[in-house]
C-alpha cells in the first residue's frame, strides 16, 4: 500500500531542527503550525463532518502540542504522527463529552482497498456489505481502519498515533480485517 505520508530521513531530520528551534523559542512553533494545520484539519474534519467543530478541535490540539513540545521525544517518525495522536485524542474527547454519533468520511477507493485486503472480490454487493459492516465496528476498531486504509498510513505511524507498538498495530488491523472477512463471507452465503 502506498504511503503518501512517507518522509525521507533528511526531511525528518530537517523537521526535527524546526522542532528544536520551536522548543527554544515558542514563536517558532508558528512554522510547525503552518506546515501541519491543513493536514490536521482534514484529519479531524473527516472524523467530525463539521468545519466549525473541526476548527475548534484543531485549535485545541495545536495548543496542547505547543504546551507539550518540551516533552516531545523524537523517535525517527514524522512529527506529524505526534500531532495526529494529539488531534485524535481531542476528537475522542469531543465524542465522549458530547455523546454524538461518530462521522466517517470515505471514498470508493478506500472501500476497494479494504475489500482487496480482506481477499474478497470487488463488487457493488461487497461495497454495500463492507459499508454496513464498517458501521458495526467499535470506535477503536474504526480508528485502525481509518488510519490504515482511508489515510494510507504506515503501520509505524498508526502505532505512534494510537500509542501502541508497530507489531500491535499490524496484529490488530489484520484481526479487524479477518473479522470483516468472516462477516462478509457469512453475509454472502445468506
Amino acid at each position: 500500500m502506498l504511503n503518501q505520508h512517507h518522509k525521507t530521513k533528511e526531511q525528518i531530520l530537517s523537521e526535527n531542527q524546526l522542532i528544536e528551534e520551536a522548543r527554544k523559542d515558542p514563536a517558532r512553533f508558528g512554522l510547525l503550525y503552518e506546515k501541519y494545520y491543513r493536514q490536521i484539519f482534514v484529519f479531524v474534519f473527516r472524523r467530525t463532518g463539521d468545519e466549525d467543530i473541526a476548527g475548534d478541535i484543531v485549535s485545541d490540539a495545536f495548543l496542547k502540542a505547543m504546551v507539550a513540545l518540551p516533552k516531545y521525544e523524537f523517535k525517527g517518525l514524522p512529527f506529524s504522527s505526534w500531532l495526529f495522536r494529539i488531534a485524535l485524542n481531542e476528537v475522542n474527547m469531543f465524542y465522549r463529552k458530547d455523546k454524538r454519533e461518530r462521522n466517517v468520511s470515505l471514498e470508493q477507493s478506500d472501500l476497494k482497498n479494504i475489500i482487496t485486503e480482506a481477499g474478497e472480490e470487488n463488487t457493488a454487493e461487497a461495497d454495500r456489505m463492507v459499508m454496513q459492516l464498517l458501521s458495526s465496528l467499535t470506535a477503536e476498531e474504526m480508528q485502525f481502519i481509518e488510519l490504515r486504509f482511508f489515510e494510507k498510513r504506515a503501520f509505524a505511524e498508526v502505532a505512534e498515533i494510537l500509542g501502541i507498538t508497530e507489531n500491535n498495530a499490524k496484529v490488530r488491523t489484520y484481526r479487524i480485517l479477518d473479522k470483516l472477512k468472516v462477516l462478509l463471507n457469512k453475509n454472502s452465503t445468506n
